[in-house]
């Protein structure tokens, strides 16, 4: 017995100066940063083997996350919704089909799913074909009823449209609520070629590109955003293939019309279209459905802002039982709720606005976003498919070019953030001695990202070795 207790003395001894020169090392590297001579960081780590705080500092302030916020929006979704909740988008109709006319209308019932892309719908648009319909006598109409009408977020800036970053929130979204605009040159002085995807008939093109010609400026890939117009305008030099995705305005209208378009393609006539609640008793068409985990994928490795929304207003709807139209408030207070619930932490501490990040009004600290980090690496069933979806230090997402060699490569998973003046790291990596470590690091008045990115991997290697 005496010899048992004498090894855990030892072994106890040897996790303390394990996590001593941790804290000494990483102390030193803060103290001699240059970078913090003009800004802020809050950092935490903690050894989850040894279940243990490793080194904190001023890791209990409030910071403005950017996109690490999502971290707290996958964990809470996967907590409470689990990986197989499906985002479903029908389509269902009322009336009969009789001499190829449905003499009724058509629904598409909305869930909010940011992963249906033009494929799905060309498989909406084929299966009314295939139903032998040539003419629908009654409205094409979108229920969007999931949610109300304000399709940004709080705090959201007005002037990050048309940037497909930040798209127009709304149940019915066809691409993310995008088109790619793909541009050619073609000989010397003529005009190039502009190619747009989806096809549809609900956005114009003005093209006023030249090719290989400098004279006529830098090639701008625009739309008429100040006037809330979907003008698609290409204008200045092109003398190689360029290609920009832009936002377009009214996210929902963008799906019905572009489903109208296709199915004029295929021979059926609508006769208008609308938007409306769908009836008890309408007969269902087709389906599509996604699980959560599709989106949770681009949430996390692409930090896709649409994604993680869609994440919070159904973490919003399973956490308020509420019918009828849910709004972002209704998102806050389930996050606020589960905060409690799955991690202990006090809500009233913190302000969350968003699923995103996105929000000006977003402030957290690194303590908080640990706690959520920790949580999750305590339940299997939600840690697989969280640190599966993380980006991989060197190899995919958000990290796909930082932390390329030395002992974070292949080895950090982690959320990166993003927003002017602040970036931010939060995840997992394995150190030498086999012990697995999470951690969190915000720098906030960063006016130089590349300086803050050099410094997070920094850290990440003192972590790893």
């Amino acid at each position: 017995m005496r010899e048992i207790g004498t090894i855990f003395v030892c072994w106890l001894s040897v996790m303390t100066g394990m996590a001593q020169n941790w804290a000494g090392r990483l102390g030193q590297f803060l103290d001699e940063s240059p970078l913090l001579e003009t800004s802020e960081v809050g950092v935490m780590v903690y050894d989850l083997t040894s279940d243990s705080l490793v080194f904190a500092h001023q890791a209990d302030k409030l910071y403005r996350p950017a996109s690490t916020e999502k971290v707290i929006t996958a964990v809470t979704a996967l907590a409470t919704l689990g990986t197989d909740y499906p985002f479903v988008t029908q389509v269902a109709y009322t009336g009969e089909v009789k001499d190829s006319i449905l003499k009724g209308d058509v629904y598409v019932i909305g869930a909010f799913d940011p992963v249906f892309m033009e494929k799905d719908l060309e498989r909406f648009s084929d299966t009314l074909a295939g139903k032998g319909i040539r003419r629908i006598e009654g409205k094409l109409i979108g229920d969007v009823s999931l949610m109300d009408s304000v399709y940004w977020g709080p705090g959201w800036s007005w002037d990050d449209t048309p940037y497909s970053f930040q798209p127009y929130l709304s149940p019915l979204m066809l691409n993310r609520g995008c088109v790619e605009v793909t541009v050619q040159p073609a000989a010397k002085g003529l005009q190039g070629t502009v190619e747009v995807s989806p096809s549809s008939d609900y956005y114009q093109v003005e093209n006023r590109s030249v090719s290989r010609t400098p004279s006529a400026g830098k090639l701008v890939i625009t739309r008429d955003w100040l006037e809330q117009g979907n003008r698609i305008q290409v204008a200045g030099c092109i003398s190689a293939k360029r290609t920009k995705t832009l936002n377009l305005y009214d996210s929902k209208a963008f799906f019905l019309e572009t489903f109208r378009y296709q199915l004029a393609n295929r021979g059926i006539q609508v006769d208008s279209v609308g938007y409306g609640e769908c009836p008890i008793g309408a007969k269902e068409l087709v389906r599509c459905t996604h699980p959560l985990t599709d989106v949770l994928k681009v949430t996390l490795k692409k930090s896709d802002n649409l994604a993680a929304e869609a994440l919070f207003y159904h973490i919003g709807k399973h956490g308020t039982d509420k019918g009828g139209s849910l709004g972002n408030l209704d998102g806050q207070v389930a996050i606020r709720k589960y905060m409690k619930e799955l991690v202990g932490m006090d809500p009233d501490r913190y302000s969350i606005a968003d699923g995103s990040g996105v929000s000006l009004y977003n402030y957290i600290s690194p303590h908080l976003l640990l706690s959520y980090l920790n949580y999750a690496y305590r339940h299997p069933v939600i840690f697989q498919p969280f640190y599966d979806c993380l980006p991989i230090a060197g190899i995919d997402g958000t990290l796909a070019n930082r932390m390329k060699k030395g002992k974070t490569y292949r080895n950090v998973r982690a959320k990166t953030g993003t927003v002017t003046g602040v970036s931010s790291l939060a995840g997992y990596v394995k150190a030498g001695n086999g012990h697995w470590l999470s951690f969190v690091i915000i720098n906030q008045n960063v006016l130089k990202g590349r300086q803050a990115r050099l410094f997070q991997d920094e850290l990440c290697e003192i972590l790893a070795n």
